[in-house]
């Protein structure tokens, strides 16, 4: 008889969950998001089949428990960490959860960009509208400029700073232009994906209703506000 096993975990403790299990020899089965019709957030269920405990139970008694992690209380602000650099067999659900509900999962290994499902339908599901199709391949046009851009920077930067320094002793003095180009090239690609973040925040913006989206302005407002007096203080 199949058992299953819930464990609930933050954000912030999903990837470190999905190690343990991952060391474990678990392996992945399948994940799911779904709507709150309460307050309407959303949860994530992982599931993971922990094979080398499967087999004792088995043995032992016929049984075996699946796990599952479960994250609760996400809204659409909310970053989530892919877990595909683990199991990459997650995609095709997190690409799910992304563009049917609008979840925003991060770091994906294979991310269809949002358009591995696209659909029309109304709440709870994204509606992708021609609009927000444009908008986002406007965004990644925009991302992979400014990449391209910070990589030329950064190669040549490098070899101007090799060609500069010569030989020798010289080459001490070589790693501190590099490395400073690749620090330049870092922020380039951080604006970049900074751009890329919010011309998607307002293509989703623009598809949902506009007194939900104005809802969505003020949190977004009020926590960016929040974050500032953290730093400060």
């Amino acid at each position: 008889m199949q058992k299953a096993i819930y464990i609930t975990v933050r954000i912030d403790e999903l990837l470190p969950h999905v190690q343990a299990l991952k060391g474990a020899g678990a392996r992945f089965v399948q994940m799911h998001a779904e709507r709150c019709v309460d307050d309407g957030s959303y949860r994530l269920v992982y599931t993971f089949i922990n094979v080398h405990a499967a087999q004792e139970q088995i043995a032992r008694d016929g049984n075996y428990a699946i796990e599952n992690l479960v994250v609760e209380g996400i809204d659409q602000c909310q970053e989530i960490p892919s877990i595909s650099s683990y199991y990459p067999a997650v995609f095709p659900f997190e690409n799910e959860a992304h563009d049917l509900f609008g979840l925003a999962i991060t770091d994906m290994q294979l991310d269809f960009k949002g358009f591995f499902y696209q659909v029309s339908t109304a709440e709870p599901m994204s509606v992708i509208t021609p609009e927000v199709k444009a908008a986002r391949e406007k965004a990644m046009k925009v991302r992979a400029a400014a990449e391209a851009k910070a990589r030329k920077a950064a190669a040549e930067k490098a070899a101007a700073a090799a060609a500069a320094a010569g030989e020798g002793a010289a080459g001490a003095t070589v790693a501190q232009p590099a490395a400073a180009a690749g620090s330049d090239a870092q922020h380039d690609e951080a604006a970049a994906k900074a751009a890329l973040k919010a011309a998607e925040l307002e293509a989703k913006l623009a598809a949902m209703d506009p007194e939900k989206a104005a809802k969505v302005r003020a949190a977004l407002a009020a926590k960016a506000a929040r974050d500032k007096q953290k730093k400060e203080a």
